[in-house]
């Protein structure tokens, strides 16, 4: 089985299933003297486990890393970092019922077509949970870009179609997302969609909504063409992501109903105004950024912007028409603990990818042309 593995230089594999033992990850290429911390990796993780009420499932995992090699006196070795977090809270048989049953929406059917067999329980590697090595990953590359000044923030920017105020409109405050379950960066805007939430999950459904990501400080040149652009593996680590249907960069697919004349960016950053960023991150000046921080798949060292969206969470309450392994149409209402939106919960999952995908590009960026000696 391949597909676990991510990285040219900055590498990470990740293992374990949603109701196994405990689950991991395993990063290699990471340069040596990087100050790294348990309580790095346990704060990201905090981030990405439930909790907090609102669109959240009831399971409690307490989500504890260990580092079991890699790192030494707080600082990475450069030798392999391998990270696990146990698995404590599982309750397997909420999911007895679904043994020989396909759920709706998820990757049951299309799992055992491919390897003959499945594990029922949560959905095993295709459960949110495998998340958890990829956030465990993320932290040890967003400690690695800090070393360069690159910051990563990612918030949620639309539940249920309700579309939450950009950076340039009033009300947008980075240190708002943590304050509340939806990870939205506008107050107004969450009071109104946890609202909307609640009705939601009094009809057994579910809602999906976007992830918007922006990325300061990254210098320009991080991208390898022809087919390793910055936005080709952008794309590719989103769309990895369980539930990810789109993504797009800058202006995004308004870009087609416009001119070349109002689309272009200027090489050189023009000041026009400020972003407010939580407190210990530079504030950034920006101009118009339409392709969304890229040129020809290179980064132009402007702000890199983009937007995944994520399809509803499929387990919901509601009955519904499916098959069993034997063709037989039955009716299925999920049970156990499920989110009702996840894409609060993504937020440090896009983050991560996002960092993933840099740290490698820094490294291979530092090979991309001949230095003169001294």
């Amino acid at each position: 089985m391949g597909g676990n593995h991510f990285g040219t230089i900055f590498t990470v594999t990740t293992f374990g299933e949603s109701h196994g033992p405990a689950l991991g990850c395993v990063v290699d290429g990471c340069p040596a003297g990087i100050p790294l911390g348990i309580e790095v990796i346990r704060r990201e993780l905090t981030r990405r486990r439930p909790g907090g009420g609102g669109p959240a499932t009831s399971r409690v995992e307490g989500d504890e890393p260990e580092i079991l090699s890699g790192v030494f006196e707080g600082k990475t070795l450069g030798t392999p970092i391998a990270i696990m977090v146990r698995n404590t809270n599982q309750r397997s048989g909420d999911y007895d019922a679904l043994k020989d049953l396909y759920r709706p929406g998820h990757a049951d059917w299309t799992w055992e077509a491919t390897y003959g067999l499945r594990d029922h329980r949560g959905g095993g590697r295709s459960s949110g949970r495998e998340t958890l090595g990829r956030v465990a990953a993320g932290a040890v590359a967003k400690a690695f870009l800090e070393e360069y000044g690159v910051i990563i923030h990612a918030w949620t920017s639309s539940v249920a179609g309700i579309s939450v105020p950009g950076p340039e409109e009033p009300g947008f405050d980075l240190e708002e997302r943590e304050k509340n379950p939806l990870r939205i960066p506008h107050q107004e805007t969450a009071t109104q969609v946890l609202q909307v939430i609640e009705q939601i999950r009094a009809e057994g459904d579910s809602a999906g909504g976007t992830v918007s990501c922006s990325v300061w400080g990254l210098p320009p040149g991080l991208g390898e063409p022809v087919f390793e652009k910055l936005d080709a593996r952008l794309a590719a680590a989103m769309l990895s992501l369980g539930a990810a249907k789109g993504i797009e960069f800058g202006a995004g697919f308004a870009a087609a109903s416009e001119r070349g004349s109002s689309q272009n960016d200027c090489p050189a950053p023009a000041p026009s105004g400020t972003l407010r960023l939580p407190r210990g991150v530079p504030q950034v000046r920006y101009q118009s950024n339409h392709a969304g921080g890229m040129l020809g798949g290179i980064s132009t060292g402007m702000p890199l912007t983009f937007r995944v969206a994520f399809k509803p969470v499929p387990s919901i309450a509601k009955p519904q028409q499916t098959m069993d392994r034997y063709g037989a149409v039955r009716e299925l209402i999920i049970q156990g603990r499920h989110d009702l939106c996840m894409v609060p919960r993504a937020v440090p999952v896009v983050e991560a990818m996002t960092a993933l995908v840099l740290a490698d590009l820094m490294l291979l960026h530092q090979g991309a042309r001949l230095m003169p000696g001294p």
